[in-house]
C-alpha cells in the first residue's frame, strides 16, 4: 500500500529519475501498483511540462478515473494538449456525473470540444443535467444506473445486469420501474443472488423507496444518504419518473463542499470554490473585504457607546483596562453557542420549533459559565490586580462590578449565539452566516451596555 505523506519525496525523487533517462516502461509498471487518487497527488507535484507525458502512460480506465481527481487547471491543460481520438477515449470512459462534472468547470471553447466529440446520448445526457438549478439534486446525479421491470424473473435480471452493468457508474443497488419509467421499488444485487431463478421481481422487491426531487438541494440528498446508509439514492421527476441517482462518492464530495462554504461563512468570508493556494490575491481580497467592511461600520456601534459613558470612564480609569476581557469572554461565549446549534442544524438535530427548548438550556449553561467565571475573576482581581500588582483602584466594588457584568454579557452571548443561527434558517439564510463575527459584534455592543449599567448603580458614576 501507497503511504503519501512517508513516500512522496522519495517518490517524486524515483519518477523524475525514470522521466529523465526515459525508463518509462519501468515508470508505467509503477505507476499502475497506485490507485487513481495518488496518481493524482503525484501529478500535481510534477512540472507541467511533464503531465501529458505520465498521463499517457496510463492504461485507459486509470487514465480516467486519474483524470476525476486532477484539478481544473490539469484537466483544462490535458484537454488542451489531447488529439481527437485521446480526448474521445477519456470520455468514453468517464462516468457521466463525472464528464458534467468537468464540463462545469471548464471554459467556453474547451466545453465545445468535449461536446463535440462525446457520443451523442451522452452529449444529450450532459445538456439535461446542466439544466437543473445549481446544488441540486439534479445536477449532481448521473444517469447510468441499472433499472428493471417488474416483470421480469431473476434469471432474466441477472441476464439484463450482465449486459449493462459495465456501462453503468453502480450496480449494487437496481430500480425497478414501470413502462412509462415510474419508480416502483428496488432490490439489490445481494437480493437477487440469494433468490430462485424463477423468482419474480415484483414479488421480491422492496417497494419502501426513499428517493429525492430533481429539485431538491444538495446537501439534503447527501445528508439522507449518510442518515440512511445507503450506496445510491434515486432521483425522481415532478411525476415521478425515475431520472438518475446520486451515489455516495458524490454525496461525500457535496458535504465536504458544504462544510468548507460553511467554514467559510463562519470565519466572514465568501465562499469559494478553489483550493486555498490556487485562488489569486485579489479574488481573495475580494471574498473578504464586504465582511470585513460591513463588521467594521457595524463596530461603529461599540465607539458611540464608549464615546456616550466617556465621562463614566474618565471617573474610574481602571475600568477601561477590563473591557478587552469583557468583550473577548462575551464573543467566546457566543461562538460556543452559535457553533454548537449551527452544527445541531446541518445535522437535522435541532428545528425552528425548538427555539425555546434551545434558549432555556442555553440559559441554564450560561448562569453556571458566567458564575463560575466571575467567582474566578473576582479572586483574580483581589489577589493579583490588588495584591500583587499593588493597584488600589481595584476595589471590591470594582471587581463586582466586572464580575455582575461577566455574568450578563455571557448570558446575553449565550442567547445571542444559540437563537440567531434558528432565526437564520428560519428565514432561509445560511446560519453560518450568524457566526463568530457577527455574534462578537451584536455581544461587543451588548456587554459594553451592561457593564456601565451595573458601574452606574454600584459605583454611582
Amino acid at each position: 500500500m501507497f503511504d503519501w505523506e512517508n513516500d512522496r519525496e522519495q517518490l517524486l525523487d524515483e519518477i523524475e529519475e525514470m522521466i529523465s533517462r526515459k525508463r518509462y516502461t519501468q515508470l508505467r509498471d509503477r505507476l499502475v501498483t497506485m490507485e487513481a487518487p495518488d496518481v493524482a497527488l503525484l501529478m500535481q507535484e510534477l512540472e507541467e511540462e511533464k503531465l501529458p507525458l505520465v498521463f499517457r502512460l496510463l492504461p485507459k480506465e486509470q487514465a480516467a478515473e486519474v483524470f476525476v481527481e486532477l484539478d481544473s487547471d490539469q484537466q483544462e491543460m490535458l484537454i488542451q494538449g489531447f488529439s481527437n481520438t485521446e480526448l474521445k477515449e477519456v470520455l468514453d470512459e468517464l462516468y457521466l456525473d463525472d464528464t458534467v462534472d468537468i464540463v462545469e468547470e471548464m471554459p467556453a471553447n474547451v466545453v465545445k470540444r468535449i461536446l463535440r466529440h462525446a457520443d451523442p446520448d451522452v452529449r444529450k445526457s450532459i445538456n439535461e443535467i446542466l439544466k437543473y438549478p445549481e446544488d441540486s439534486a439534479g445536477s449532481i446525479m448521473t444517469t447510468e444506473f441499472v433499472d428493471l421491470k417488474a416483470s421480469l424473473t431473476v434469471e432474466d435480471a441477472l441476464k439484463r445486469i450482465r449486459r449493462t452493468g459495465p456501462d453503468k457508474e453502480t450496480i449494487n443497488i437496481c430500480y425497478v420501474t414501470d413502462d412509462a419509467r415510474h419508480l416502483l421499488g428496488y432490490l439489490s444485487i445481494r437480493t437477487l443472488l440469494l433468490s430462485e431463478e424463477d423468482d419474480i421481481i415484483g414479488d421480491i422487491m422492496d417497494t419502501n423507496v426513499i428517493y429525492a426531487n430533481t429539485l431538491e438541494d444538495q446537501e439534503t440528498v447527501a445528508m439522507n444518504l449518510n442518515k440512511y446508509d445507503f450506496l445510491a439514492l434515486p432521483v425522481v421527476d415532478t411525476e415521478n419518473r425515475l431520472v438518475g441517482i446520486v451515489t455516495v462518492d458524490d454525496a461525500m464530495d457535496v458535504l465536504q463542499e458544504e462544510a468548507t462554504e460553511d467554514i467559510e461563512k463562519m470565519a466572514a468570508m465568501l465562499p469559494s470554490d478553489k483550493p486555498y493556494l490556487k485562488t489569486g490575491v485579489i479574488e481573495t481580497w475580494k471574498a473578504r473585504t464586504p465582511w470585513l467592511l460591513m463588521l467594521m461600520l457595524s463596530a461603529t456601534f461599540t465607539g458611540m457607546i464608549l464615546n456616550h459613558f466617556e465621562s463614566s470612564l474618565a471617573a474610574c480609569a481602571v475600568l477601561t483596562s477590563y473591557i478587552p476581557m469583557l468583550s473577548g469572554t462575551g464573543g467566546n461565549s457566543g461562538t460556543q453557542a452559535s457553533t454548537a446549534v449551527i452544527r445541531a442544524l446541518s445535522l437535522g438535530e435541532v428545528r425552528f420549533t425548538d427555539l425555546l427548548r434551545v434558549v432555556w438550556k442555553e440559559c441554564r449553561v450560561a448562569i453556571f459559565c458566567g458564575a463560575c467565571l466571575a467567582a474566578a475573576n473576582f479572586v483574580k482581581m483581589m489577589l493579583v490586580d490588588r495584591l500583587l500588582l499593588r493597584n488600589p483602584s481595584v476595589t471590591p466594588q470594582v471587581a463586582l462590578v466586572v464580575c455582575a457584568t461577566l455574568v450578563g454579557t455571557v448570558a446575553c452571548a449565550k442567547l445571542v449565539g444559540s437563537s440567531l443561527p434558528i432565526l437564520a434558517e428560519k428565514l432561509h439564510f445560511d446560519p453560518a452566516v450568524m457566526a463568530s463575527p457577527f455574534i462578537t459584534t451584536i455581544v461587543d455592543a451588548l456587554s459594553l451596555l451592561i457593564y456601565f449599567r451595573f458601574a452606574t448603580l454600584i459605583l454611582g458614576i
